[in-house]
């Protein structure tokens, strides 16, 4: 009998803790932050190539004398122990640092039309980038157009 009692314990126990575990990281919050005051962060400045511009939305870019393709740059981070902006910040550096790289590829310098594009749903802002945050890993997802501005 207590071998039994025990077994249903044990079931119990491991099925709760299955339960709760899996809530306890299942959290996908939206989140949208300001990209100029990322931007104006240290971080963004040392690592962010100045010859290389960024547009976002439908924000007004001189007129580009050849489009070099759309890219996305989808990237996560460990957010564990952080505060989700935090996280989101250095998510969304990741991001924009992988379309630089494209950019520098392509032989442009610029990326235009710049959207959060997280599970492919397209959100455009002048001002803010969306960032998907949860108890252990945080997202960004950017797609935008790379060009070669004209001097």
């Amino acid at each position: 009998m207590e071998n039994i009692t025990l077994k249903f314990l044990t079931v119990i126990l491991t099925t709760a803790l299955f339960l709760i575990s899996s809530q306890a990281y299942s959290r996908d919050s939206k989140i949208m932050f300001s990209i100029e005051e990322a931007f104006a962060s240290d971080d963004f400045k040392e690592k962010l190539d100045p010859d290389v511009q960024f547009f976002f939305g439908d924000q007004q870019y001189p007129k580009s004398a050849d489009s070099l393709g759309t890219f996305a740059s989808n990237k996560k981070t460990n957010a564990f122990g952080k505060s989700d902006e935090k996280a989101c910040r250095w998510v969304f550096l990741s991001a924009l640092i992988s379309l630089q790289e494209r950019v520098k590829n392509e032989g442009g310098n610029a990326v235009v039309n710049i959207v959060s594009y997280y599970k492919k749903n397209v959100v455009s802002s002048e001002t803010e980038f969306e960032c998907h945050a949860g108890n252990i890993m945080a997202g960004v997802a950017l797609q935008g157009k790379v060009v070669k501005l004209a001097k």
